[in-house]
């Protein structure tokens, strides 16, 4: 049997953006959905956040999620089995009150809602889902862990030690040693949007892009044997995000024309030495049909003058941050501000509007 699995699909994302969401229908219609049936797959496993708002729902994002997604689970004959991740739900000490339960009722023959951790036989092959652990049901939720009879478990979990976004790993006060499931063979989880792996553990990473975080990290779902046991990644080719490091030292800019066409665009300019080559490269840019611009250049005021500027990947903020407080003259621990500078670069993702 052959399994597709996604996870952190986020309906509805960034103010319900007609943007993010097109770009949504796109993976599901041009990529996602023609896989299926080229290969006959009837069962999907989703690792929570299905949606983006735990506290309202947009209708415009519902109905082209429905249009686009839903209807075409009862369409192709496929059913979806998923959990709650910790933007489907409302409250943040419990599970009970989700968009999950109160959005998918009318396609309860195509969808199997886990709100309990539960072991699932798809096809002899038993995978364990794991809900998102909450205040109220983390004992439970622990037990589940400990005694299950399945080999491979799923769920959207807060790990220590995970890169949250590229380069930056996630050292909060709640997220737990992935240690507490080594008896697994393999976990599959969602919730961090960066693909990484360590011992048997593995987050899967988003099948979309979101943020700036997001550029450059290959996009896809997963397809599981439950015969093999093999996992392998279907890429989306469809992206949102495009950088440019712009250095006329290195690259001569008069006619090179990058195809940015439906992008969110970045310049990040490391020199700029003929501003007329530059000006007329930046008019190409803008000719074409994309969503925004950005120019950065000129970092020395947040380097300080102890850092040479060509040591600087000037395109990762949180590497940009990490050297700011390495230049810092502070008696305070600069191991810690670093975590919580990190921690409220990741809130300030997750809140940033198109």
């Amino acid at each position: 049997m052959r399994v597709a699995i996604l996870n952190d699909t986020h309906a509805g994302i960034r103010n319900a953006s007609d943007i993010f969401t097109d770009n949504a229908n796109q993976f599901y219609n041009d990529v996602f959905f023609p896989y299926l049936l080229e290969h006959n797959i009837k069962r999907i496993v989703h690792l929570g956040d299905v949606f983006d708002n735990r506290k309202f729902v947009n209708f415009k994002a519902l109905h082209s999620y429905r249009k686009n997604f839903l209807t075409k689970l009862r369409e192709y004959g496929i059913h979806m089995n998923v959990i709650c991740g910790n933007h489907d739900t409302f409250f943040k000490n419990t599970n009970d009150l989700n968009s999950l339960k109160e959005l998918l009722g009318h396609y309860m023959n195509e969808i199997t809602i886990h709100m309990e951790p539960e072991v699932i036989n798809l096809d002899g092959f038993k995978l364990a889902m794991l809900p998102w652990i909450t205040q109220e049901n983390h004992d439970h939720s622990m037990e589940f862990v400990k005694n299950c009879k399945a080999d491979w478990l799923g769920g959207h979990l807060e790990l220590d030690g995970f890169e949250v976004m590229r380069g930056i790993t996630y050292t909060g006060s709640h997220g737990m040693n992935h240690k507490h499931f080594s008896r697994f063979e393999k976990v599959l989880t969602g919730h961090y949007h960066v693909g990484s792996e360590r011992d048997n553990v593995q987050y899967l990473g988003s099948q979309l892009e979101f943020f700036w975080s997001d550029a450059g990290d290959p996009k896809g779902f997963h397809v599981l044997d439950t015969n093999t046991r093999e996992l392998e990644k279907i890429k989306n080719p469809h992206t949102l995000f495009h950088k440019i490091v712009y250095d006329d030292s290195k690259t001569d800019y008069s006619a090179f024309v990058p195809d940015v066409t439906d992008k969110f665009v970045k310049i990040v300019v490391i020199n700029k030495q003929d501003l007329f080559t530059f000006d007329r490269f930046i008019d190409r840019i803008q000719a074409q049909r994309i969503h925004d611009l950005k120019i950065a250049e000129n970092f020395d005021e947040f380097l300080g003058d102890n850092v040479q500027t060509e040591e600087v990947q000037m395109e990762d903020t949180g590497l940009l941050l990490d050297n700011y407080i390495d230049t810092v003259n502070t008696d305070l621990d600069k191991d810690r501000l670093k975590s919580e500078m990190r921690a409220l670069l990741i809130q300030a993702q997750t809140m940033e509007v198109a």
